[in-house]
């Protein structure tokens, strides 16, 4: 297929309520379908929302979100993702999707790639932040990476960006499409460059770079002045605050292929992918993917064996 249409959702979640959120995302589904769309991307942990909470100073606080987080989360097997599925199928859309994902007492931060068949394939995070281990446990952290009628496709969790182990793991892929799935970036938004929507779109952009692969990068907004809290240490400045960035989708040559929505626009951003520009997985024999080449921006590099000091003559 030389050209695809792809679309990032940029919205506010349904914010620990399941139901209406499942309701939602299959609105925007159908929304992208009808805009011409053969794949979507939500954000990370987009059902039931990302727990911002976590960065409020209340424990009180913390242990009520926590149990309606917990109970607002998808099981794997559960009606919800079969709904999603079977939107997915009904509209011939490719949809990834962050979501809460409830496994024997423990939630994990999951993303799910539902083909436009139906078929759902899910990647579990390996290593939560800091925070994000008040919420969430450890997953297998495979790589997300599909080959579909469109072509290769990879999704990653937004964070996992900065980490240059999961980073390369998925980068020896070799994508052509790669869906960044941030979570949003209410944290310091506004206020420091260097935690927020500003590093993470860089990261973005060079992971264009270096692979030559289309990026999407949608993201959820959080208009909610309840979220709005001030650090402790700090009184001035404000770590959460309404917000939460622009979703992006980006060339191979890290440009925008779209002018970005407003911030706190809630809709969908599409653009229009050529495939020819995308990079062409390359086979050996036994269908194995071919690594002894790496891309960098500059042009392609061949591997080769280090230089060995030659032996000098005894005098």
């Amino acid at each position: 297929m030389k050209q695809v249409r792809v679309a990032a959702v940029q919205a506010e979640p349904k914010w620990l309520h399941l139901a209406a959120g499942v309701e939602q995302a299959i609105g925007l589904i159908e929304q992208a379908a009808a805009g011409g769309a053969r794949l979507m991307a939500f954000p990370e942990c987009f059902l039931p929302g990302y727990p911002w909470w976590m960065w409020l100073p209340s424990v009180d606080w913390g242990d009520d979100f926590l149990a309606r987080y917990r109970q607002n989360a998808l099981s794997a097997d559960g009606a919800e993702l079969r709904a999603l599925a079977y939107a997915a199928r009904r509209t011939e859309v490719h949809v990834s999707i962050g979501f809460a994902e409830r496994v024997r007492g423990t939630v994990l931060m999951s993303q799910a790639f539902i083909d436009a068949d139906g078929a759902v394939s899910i990647s579990r995070k390996a290593e939560p932040t800091g925070l994000e281990r008040t919420v969430f446990g450890t997953g297998s952290g495979e790589p997300l990476v599909r080959d579909t009628a469109l072509g290769r496709i990879g999704v990653l969790g937004g964070a996992d960006h900065l980490r240059d182990d999961m980073r390369g793991a998925i980068q020896a892929e070799r994508e052509q499409i790669h869906i960044a799935s941030w979570s949003g970036f209410t944290a310091y938004h506004g206020v420091s460059k260097d935690r927020g929507a500003e590093i993470n779109h860089a990261a973005d952009v060079r992971y264009a770079m270096d692979t030559r692969a289309y990026v999407i990068a949608p993201v959820a907004i959080v208009p909610v002045a309840g979220w709005e809290v001030v650090d402790a240490r700090s009184p001035e400045r404000r770590l959460l605050r309404s917000g939460g960035g622009t979703a992006r989708i980006l060339g191979p040559s890290g440009l925008d292929m779209a002018p970005p929505l407003a911030p706190e626009q809630e809709g969908l951003l599409f653009a229009d992918l050529d495939m020819t520009r995308a990079p062409q997985p390359r086979r050996v024999s036994g269908g194995l993917l071919e690594r002894d080449v790496c891309r960098v921006p500059s042009g392609r590099v061949a591997r080769r064996e280090p230089a060995r000091p030659r032996e000098t003559e005894p005098a």
